[in-house]
Order: structure tokens, then C-alpha cells, then sequence
């Protein structure tokens, strides 16, 4: 089975980025694949490169960079929720004429189209909210 999965829970806010996560293996582990996250409202905060977090917790952004490493996995972040979050890649800072880009690497800012056309390449689409 193939999925698409919708974080939409700040990383430090809500449990939705572990639950999303544990989801995400649990799937591989059963031999079905994830076509994309996508990171919407204020789950796109996962793919704040400057944010630091304490040493005592999950490395959100990290665990998403490697779980889509290991699994060719895209991280796709709303562009919309980010760029009014102040979650900036190059080709924004860049447009905006910002001091810096700050998106993490390993995720891509994208519009609402690649949810969409995501949704209906798979087989399940599951939401996990703030």
C-alpha cells in the first residue's frame, strides 16, 4: 500500500510529529511505502533548520531527514504556512530579499498541487493534527 501523510503539528506543540513518524516506519516495516509528507499549518516548523532544539528531546527535523533519506522519501512543507512562519529556502530569501534562507535540508518547499497530486497517487491518505 502506498501512503500520503499531512503533518499538521508544530513539532514541540503536539505529538504529531512522533506519531506521524512512528507511523512512517511502522509502515516501511511493513513493506508499504510512503509517497510524501507533507508538512502543513504549523507542522512546517519540522523543517526549520535554525531551530535548536533541548538536548533532551527528539530531534524532530533530524529523525524526518533520515527516515526520507533511508526510505526516498519527499518532505514537502506548504510554502504558504512557511513563508508566513518565516521559513524561507534560497529561491525565496532570495525573491523576499531576506537576510537568510533558513529551510532544512531534505525538505522542499511546495504548493498545494503536490498534496494533491500525492493523494491521488496512493492508496491511503492520513492526517495527523495538531
Amino acid at each position: 500500500m502506498i501512503y500520503t501523510l499531512a503533518v499538521h503539528g508544530s513539532p514541540y506543540q503536539s505529538m504529531a510529529n512522533q506519531h506521524a513518524l512512528s507511523f512512517a516506519r511502522s509502515c516501511v516495516l511493513a513493506k508499504h511505502s510512503i509517497n510524501r509528507v507533507f508538512f502543513y499549518h504549523d507542522g512546517v516548523y519540522a523543517a526549520l533548520g535554525t531551530r535548536v532544539p533541548p538536548q533532551d528531546e527528539i530531534d524532530v527535523t533530524a529523525e524526518w531527514q533520515a527516515f526520507a533519506a533511508d526510505n526516498d522519501v519527499e518532505l514537502c512543507v506548504c510554502i504558504a504556512n512557511a513563508l508566513k512562519r518565516g521559513i524561507l529556502d534560497e529561491q525565496e530569501q532570495t525573491r523576499y530579499d531576506e537576510m537568510s534562507a533558513n529551510l532544512a535540508p531534505g525538505f522542499v518547499l511546495v504548493g498545494l498541487g503536490q498534496l494533491i497530486g500525492a493523494m491521488a497517487d496512493s492508496d491511503r491518505y492520513i492526517e495527523f493534527p495538531g
